[in-house]
């Protein structure tokens, strides 16, 4: 069905039409939360969350087209705050076993990779992780962050040194 179709009866109380809008992209959706949350229950909580407040705030979206933009700006914040509630640290990823030889190299890069990633300022963690660990252009996260291009491509170059620095340090 077509997207503005959806969003109009979305709009007018169809909580169907606003699921078959979320299920439509709901890989994009959980990638995001699970970028954020690191674990796959606070995901889903945070997922659950944004359904709720878009079904509730879905009235107050002007232009149809910045539907996904929009979704995606509210469940980065839920993410947020759900962290802020908890006060959790986003802790490395878990490492799951793989045979020693073909796994330890790839899994102790990875490791090093997050270790001096989780270093840098937030800031800077987040647009690197938009940009290279969901392949998001500069433009989408901009509007997902709330904050021009030119900061997004600011803070990438710059979270980039900062970790070519970093990773410099440990060779």
């Amino acid at each position: 069905m077509d997207i503005e179709v959806l969003i109009k009866k979305a709009k007018q109380g169809d909580k169907e039409a606003l699921v078959q809008l979320i299920m439509a992209q709901k890989k994009g959706f959980y990638k995001l939360a699970y970028l954020y949350m690191k674990n796959e229950e606070d995901a889903l909580d945070a997922l659950q969350d944004t359904i709720v407040i878009l079904y509730e705030n879905i009235h107050k979206l002007k232009n149809h087209d910045a539907f996904y933009s929009w979704s995606k700006t509210i469940l980065v914040n839920c993410c947020k705050k759900l962290l802020r509630e908890n006060k959790k640290i986003v802790p490395l990823a878990s490492v799951k076993e793989e045979s020693y030889e073909e796994g330890f190299d790839k899994k102790n890069e990875q490791i090093i990779l997050q270790k001096h990633l989780s270093n840098l300022k937030e800031k800077y963690q987040e647009v690197i992780k938009l940009h290279y660990f969901l392949d998001l252009d500069n433009e989408t996260i901009a509007k997902i962050l709330n904050i021009p291009v030119g900061t997004v491509k600011s803070r990438i170059f710059n979270g980039i040194k900062k970790l070519k620095e970093s990773l410099r340090g440990e060779e």
